[in-house]
C-alpha cells in the first residue's frame, strides 16, 4: 500500500469515527484501486444477469439481486456454502423475519479484479476487528411504467450489521434516487446522490441509518434502473 493509500485509509477511517459515515467519489476510488476500464465494464455488465426478488412485502417486482457470503480474517476473504439472507423485523420491518434465498453471486464476478479490488478496499478502509461475515448483494432497481423503484422499500434502516459499504454501478434513465443520512434518534445529517460510477458511502451501521428515495424514470418509454453493489460485515460468532 503507498503513502497516499495509507494517508486516505487513515482520513477516511477519521470520517467514520467523527461522523458515522464517508462518502468517496467514483473518480477518487478507481483512481486509489487503478481499476482498469475492462474489468470495471465486465463487473458492471454482471449487473444484466441478476434474478428476480421475490420476497417483496409490498408486492413489487422493481428489485433483482444477486447474493454471496465470505469469511474476511486477516483482509483473506473466503467463500461460505450459498445460504439464505437473514434480517430481523428490528432492522427490516418490511422484509425481516424471512430467510430470503436469492441467486448467487457468479464466480466469475466474485474473481473479476475489479471486485478483488473493492473487498481490499473494504478490509483496510473499516477498522475490523477479528473474524468477519461478509455478505455481498448485487441490486437492480427498476422503475417502470406505472410501478416506481423503491431502493430501501422499508425507508430509513440499519442492515443489522457492523459496517456497510454501497456503490453505484450505474445509473440509466432515472432521476432521484437521493441517499438520506441520519441517526437512530431520527436527527437528519444530511442527503446526497451516487449519480456516478463508482461513488460511494462508508456506514458505521451501529450510529447511521440510511435511505434511498424512489427513483423515476426520466423517459418512461425507455428501460430505466439503478445499480448498486453492496458489502456488509459483522464480527462472525
Amino acid at each position: 500500500m503507498s503513502d497516499a493509500d495509507i494517508l486516505t485509509n487513515i482520513s477516511l477511517r477519521h470520517e467514520l469515527v467523527d461522523d458515522g459515515y464517508a462518502r468517496l467519489s467514483g473518480s477518487d476510488l478507481f483512481g486509489r484501486l487503478a481499476i482498469r476500464t475492462a474489468d470495471w465494464a465486465a463487473l458492471a455488465q454482471s449487473w444484466d444477469d441478476l434474478g428476480p426478488d421475490l420476497y417483496m412485502a409490498d408486492g413489487g417486482r422493481y428489485r433483482r439481486r444477486r447474493h454471496a457470503t465470505f469469511a474476511c480474517d486477516h483482509g483473506r476473504f473466503t467463500p461460505k456454502p450459498h445460504q439464505p439472507h437473514f434480517q430481523s423485523r428490528d432492522y427490516n420491518p418490511l422484509n425481516g423475519d424471512v430467510q430470503r434465498w436469492f441467486d448467487p453471486v457468479e464466480q466469475a464476478t466474485i474473481d473479476n479484479t475489479a471486485m478483488q479490488s473493492i473487498f481490499a478496499f473494504c478490509a483496510h478502509s473499516f477498522p475490523l476487528k477479528g473474524p468477519q461475515h461478509v455478505e455481498l448483494h448485487q441490486f437492480r432497481i427498476e422503475a417502470r411504467s406505472g410501478e416506481l423503484g423503491r431502493p430501501t422499500p422499508e425507508g430509513m434502516h440499519r442492515d443489522g450489521v457492523d459496517w456497510v459499504f454501497v456503490m453505484l454501478v450505474e445509473r440509466r434513465n432515472v432521476r432521484e434516487g437521493v441517499t438520506r443520512i441520519g441517526t437512530p434518534g431520527g436527527a437528519e445529517l444530511g442527503e446526497f446522490t451516487l449519480a456516478r460510477p463508482g461513488d460511494a458511502v462508508l456506514i458505521d451501521d451501529h450510529r447511521i441509518m440510511h435511505g434511498v428515495t424512489e427513483i423515476h424514470a426520466v423517459d418512461p418509454t425507455q428501460p430505466a434502473w439503478r445499480d448498486a453493489l453492496v458489502v456488509t460485515f459483522a464480527a462472525d460468532a
